[in-house]
């Protein structure tokens, strides 16, 4: 059998919906899986000299995890890693591989659960579910944990007019833990406020009012402190709101996700930026299931 799961590219938290709001871009990872393959890991792309090539494997890790949940046994294997989501930005590099793992492994075991549960275990693998669950259901996702204490996400239509920019620092990284670790431990009931007033105002600028982007996506919580471990990231984001530019740090960052309107365009940002116009992905992760004929 050979599979492949195409994966979007995520953003999480879109300044106030910290560890709830997810949105799907348009740049994708693609993981194949083909059971008469030589077992082994190939990655190419982003992360090929950087991610490992054996059981430590995050894709791997996270097939290993289902079957084990599934009481079932993987066969062996060949996988390759296509990846076009760059390590350690905010753009949920990590998300994308767990849900193409658990989405490969489901397939290949014949278990078919439902996306929640691939939800709850991609959840348990990354300690949040905000990237996981846009990275499922494409769109914008809020993600939330329900009376029952398991993870549960709402997708929602965003607006065919969004332009989201991405703009990713070559020479700045953030790891998600350090990121986790530059948090404030306590969060005054002002900022608390302050978060969710704009939280409900960017589901109304995400879904048909661009206008209000800008001050819908600020934040008194986490985007300073993380904005702190990335000095160039931290300068442009003050150029781009003196600008007008609606602007966010990119799930931990260093990344920043800009929107454009016809009253403000994203500037070049200069040397040493890459800068990806991209669309909201429509469609969340899928499967591919392939002849061996057609390679």
């Amino acid at each position: 059998m050979r599979l492949t799961a195409r994966v979007p590219a995520t953003v999480a938290n879109l300044g106030p919906g910290f560890d709830a709001f997810g949105l799907a871009l348009s740049l994708f990872n693609e993981i194949e899986v083909d059971t008469e393959g030589e077992p082994g890991v190939v990655v190419q792309g982003e992360g090929a000299d950087e991610l490992p090539r054996d059981d430590h494997n995050l894709v791997v890790r996270a097939m290993r995890a289902f079957a084990a949940e599934a009481g079932r046994d993987l066969p062996p294997f060949a996988l390759r890693c296509a990846n076009a989501i760059p390590l350690e930005r905010g753009l949920g590099s990590s998300a994308a591989a767990a849900v193409g793992g658990l989405l490969l492994a489901d397939h290949l075991l014949g278990v078919s659960v439902d996306r929640i549960e691939i939800l709850r275990v991609a959840a348990e693998l990354e300690g949040h579910a905000d990237n996981a669950a846009a990275a499922l259901s494409g769109g914008l996702a809020v993600a939330y944990v329900g009376d029952d204490e398991r993870w549960r996400a709402e997708r929602v239509e965003t607006s065919p007019e969004l332009r989201p920019v991405v703009l990713v620092p070559e020479g700045e990284r953030v790891s998600t833990n350090a990121a986790r670790r530059a948090l404030p431990e306590d969060v005054s009931l002002q900022d608390a406020v302050f978060n969710a007033s704009r939280a409900a105002l960017l589901v109304l600028g995400l879904t048909g009012r661009p206008d209000l982007l800008g001050v819908a996506l600020e934040d008194h919580v986490h985007q300073a402190a993380r904005l702190a471990l990335a000095p160039a990231a931290a300068e442009l984001f003050d150029r781009l709101r003196d600008d007008g530019v609606a602007v966010c740090v990119a799930g931990s960052g260093p990344t920043l996700l800009a929107f454009e309107t016809g009253q403000a365009s994203v500037p070049d940002p200069g040397e040493g930026w890459r800068v990806l116009r991209l669309e909201v992905a429509a469609e969340g992760a899928t499967l591919l299931e392939h002849r061996h004929a057609d390679r």
